[in-house]
């Protein structure tokens, strides 16, 4: 069923509180000393609060890897050019980067869309080897206008929107966010500047790896566009038309799919987490569907992480993007998921409880 960005919005709902009471009561009477697993209950009980059920399962895990460019590369913004973007594409096809190692690792499936990339891929696409709801041949030049119309943004939250439908359908019970996009990090780096009112010097990194010389163009490039397009951020389709990109609106719709679909995602690193900002804006109960997978080495990141709510599973110093970091915690998801019914209570397991006169010790 196609959804339009409307009638998504009006079906998020928040979890039911009821459910994470019953859920955290249960994990309280865990035999083991009390929250000693940490993030990990925490982790339980919003699965079991998403599912509404007791014995939750993620088993089933898919990375979405959303590919795009962006017009702002013109601005010298990236240590690599325009067409490595189309390069990786056809590397996560062949197997062969970084995300497809570690979501196999995780038992999980990669899958790849053109959001936007600057170059045909109509073959990849006819042969079932990615998804094509390519919006436009990259974005463009956000230091010279807006970086695409709203009806625009509005075609690439749809298209993240229906994504997660189909893998509803397909069984899929773990989203994860993923992106490639050369130059991604200087719209992800405005969007985050506009949405807390953080200065572009506070927010934005080095990316690829860029020198001193070009983090302070990078930097002056978003405080033009920024200045020049003057994107309302009280309005979040304005912010992603103005400052964003085709692939940020594509995860932005898949977060805001699987809180409709009721669907955990674990959103990866900076430009997942723009992403999942604009999906917050347009519906705060989005949230509650988003687990972080990490906090990334940009900058930037941990003030997005802030803005969002939300506590990083792993901290490795990881800036890679593609879905790497969510890959990577997936099976601690999964892990949580199995503690909530695999594991045994004080009194199924014949275990004295605390404060229990001869209980067992967990010194």
């Amino acid at each position: 069923m196609r959804l339009s960005l409307t009638e998504t919005l009006d079906g998020i709902r928040p979890v039911d509180n009821a459910w994470r009471v019953k859920a955290r009561k249960r994990l309280d009477d865990l035999a083991i000393p009390h929250n000693s697993l940490g993030h990990l209950l925490d982790l339980a009980e919003q699965l079991a609060a998403i599912q509404e059920s007791m014995t939750p399962s993620v088993a089933r895990k898919m990375v979405v890897t959303m590919a795009g460019d962006h017009g702002v590369v013109a601005e010298g913004v990236s240590a690599f050019p325009q067409e490595v973007t189309r390069q990786m594409v056809a590397n996560f096809v062949a197997g062969g980067a970084a995300i497809n190692v570690l979501a196999e690792a995780a038992g999980a499936g990669v899958t790849v869309v053109d959001m936007g990339v600057a170059a045909d891929l109509s073959h990849l696409a006819n042969e079932g080897k990615i998804l094509s709801y390519k919006v436009a041949p990259g974005t463009q030049n956000m230091a010279m206008g807006p970086a695409m119309t709203r009806d625009q943004a509005i075609q690439s939250l749809e298209a993240g929107i229906e994504i997660a439908g189909l893998l509803k359908e397909k069984g899929v019970e773990l989203l994860g966010t993923g992106d490639m996009g050369i130059g991604n990090t200087t719209p992800s780096s405005a969007i985050l500047s506009v949405f807390t009112g953080r200065t572009p010097r506070q927010v934005t990194g080095r990316g690829t790896g860029i020198d001193d010389a070009a983090l302070d163009n990078k930097v002056r490039v978003i405080e033009k566009a920024i200045a020049l397009n003057n994107p309302d951020p009280d309005d979040a389709l304005d912010v992603l038309a103005k400052v964003g990109g085709f692939e940020i609106g594509g995860i932005a719709g898949l977060v805001l799919g699987a809180a409709y679909y009721r669907i955990p995602v674990v959103i990866d690193g900076l430009i997942s987490s723009a992403g999942a900002l604009v999906a917050k804006h347009l519906a705060p109960w989005s949230v509650h569907y988003m687990i972080a997978a990490h906090q990334s080495l940009e900058p930037g990141h941990r003030y997005m992480l802030e803005a969002l709510g939300l506590k990083p599973v792993l901290n490795l110093n990881l800036r890679l993007g593609e879905g790497t970091g969510a890959a990577l915690a997936m099976n601690i998801v999964e892990a949580a998921s199995r503690i909530i019914h695999e594991m045994l209570t004080f009194s199924g397991a014949g275990v004295s409880g605390p404060g229990t006169a001869g209980g067992a010790s967990h010194a």
